[in-house]
């Protein structure tokens, strides 16, 4: 399925007027019958403090009329609206502020760093440089503070601590 970039676009301002925020839109399926999955949470959840399924089911009840009545899209889609889940990505800016401190592992594309293909440290933030690329700064077990390049990352996700 491609993607189209004026829905994102508009849903995520539909999802923010409904008091949630869009953390991550995922395209599937076919160009008979296309696949929309969303992730949401609250713009102020916490690990462990996420959306419910009733809360899921309302966002999609709301959007459903809009998505219907959309050109781009086949009468056969089919939404999935989720919760970001216990591992929940950090795709934009503001997942890296908000969740600066907690758990996180960073998955690359190939060998991050000459170590592995999986980091896991604290999240210390993001670093722009400048005409660089932008990376993010983790703190790994041992206390050392690694830079990786954002263009280096296939996915960066929290680490849900079991108690």
């Amino acid at each position: 399925m491609r993607v189209v970039p004026e829905i994102e676009s508009e849903l995520e301002g539909r999802v923010a007027d409904l008091g949630y925020e869009l953390v991550e839109v995922h395209w599937g399926g076919s160009g008979q019958r296309p696949l929309l999955k969303l992730r949401i949470d609250r713009p102020d959840s916490k690990p462990g403090s996420g959306v419910t399924v009733d809360e899921c089911a309302t966002i999609s009840r709301a959007l459903e009329p809009w998505l219907d009545a959309h050109e781009a899209l086949s009468q056969k889609y089919v939404l999935e609206v989720s919760s970001p889940g216990v591992d929940r990505p950090l795709v934009r800016q503001r997942d890296f502020d908000r969740f600066r401190g907690e758990r996180v592992a960073i998955t690359g594309h190939d060998v991050l760093l000459g170590r592995s293909t999986r980091l896991e440290g604290e999240l210390v933030g993001l670093r722009d440089e400048g005409l660089e690329a932008e990376s993010v700064l983790i703190r790994l077990a041992d206390g050392e503070e690694v830079y990786v390049p954002r263009s280096d990352i296939r996915r960066v996700n929290l680490v849900f601590k079991w108690k």
